[in-house]
């Protein structure tokens, strides 16, 4: 239909504009469909020059995904979960390690081809087979003295004594060999290490304590002299390397000699029993008292493991 006309100019204030001229119906309807079609327009910033997370610097800008997909807005952090799971293949996982553990199992002398054939070769010799008997089993373990010191030692038990040695594997020589008598030992007791509540060097897990001749207290001077032998206890633990190989594992571990070695006291207590005494052998499950106090000593001594023979650069002591 035509068109009503426009005002005449005469008739517009002056600074006013002229109104558009009505459309019709079938141009109004064009016009909402096509607005209702349009997609908002999305701002592509310049990356160049500029570091992130996903834009390294100097990189082009990325291409816009199609409209039909939605804009989402990464973080870092999801950028950092992508790397991380694309890089999975590549990467090897930390491994936290027992403070124990940090020496190498070559730098022990006695783990080296031969060096424990040879030792307890040469600890048969001394045993005197009247006294001892055969050799029922070898152990490689760590004593614990007074002063809470950590002492390298080789263990063996026979049909009638204990045998502590200290031995030299380095130089292959027996320094010192400590005979105890099965029959003679009346309490062992297994449990957590103790300390005084006052006491600045601790330590933690737990040991077994082998206790003979009924003497419960060791005297005043044996004591606090911190080289003293005459003790009527010893007290043990696990060899720092006795979790790292399954072969050494059957040598190191006190669960498995504290088996063997209950065993054999009681069959010594019932073959050969002391006259004069009550037979019989006490196993209690208590704490395992160490009576020190400041400890300079034996933390100097067990930090850089001075009751090992090992390997130390360039010398080996």
């Amino acid at each position: 239909r035509p068109r009503p006309a426009a005002p005449p100019l005469s008739q517009l204030r002056p600074g006013s504009q002229a109104p558009p001229p009505p459309l019709g119906p079938l141009c109004s309807a064009a016009m909402l469909q096509m607005d209702d079609s349009m997609e908002p327009e999305v701002a592509v910033l310049p990356t160049e020059g500029i570091a992130g997370p996903g834009f390294p610097a100097g990189s082009a800008a990325r291409t816009e995904p199609p409209p039909s997909q939605p804009v989402v807005a990464a973080d870092s952090s999801s950028e950092s979960a992508a790397s991380a799971a694309r890089g999975a293949e590549t990467l090897t996982p930390f491994s936290v390690k027992d403070p124990t553990l940090q020496a190498k199992i070559k730098d022990y002398f006695v783990f080296r081809p031969g060096t424990i054939e040879r030792a307890v070769s040469d600890i048969r010799s001394i045993a005197m087979p009247t006294e001892d008997g055969g050799v029922q089993s070898v152990w490689l373990l760590t004593e614990i003295d007074h002063w809470n010191n950590e002492k390298e030692r080789l263990v063996l038990i026979t049909e009638r004594s204990l045998l502590l040695c200290k031995y030299d594997f380095i130089s292959l020589i027996c320094r010192q060999v400590i005979r105890i008598s099965l029959n003679a030992v009346d309490t062992i007791s297994i449990g957590e290490f103790l300390f005084p509540p006052k006491s600045l060097n601790k330590r933690e897990g737990h040991g077994l304590r082998v206790q003979w001749d009924k003497r419960d207290r060791p005297s005043f001077i044996n004591r606090w002299n911190p080289w003293s032998t005459d003790m009527p206890y010893a007290t043990f633990t696990e060899h720092p390397m006795a979790n790292v190989d399954e072969k050494i594992a059957s040598l190191c571990q006190l669960e498995n000699f504290k088996t063997q070695f209950i065993q054999a006291v009681k069959k010594a207590h019932k073959e050969a029993p002391l006259p004069g005494r009550a037979n019989g052998v006490l196993i209690l499950e208590r704490p395992l008292l160490i009576q020190t106090y400041i400890g300079l000593m034996s933390f100097i001594n067990n930090e850089a493991k001075l009751g090992y023979s090992m390997s130390r650069g360039t010398i080996g002591f």
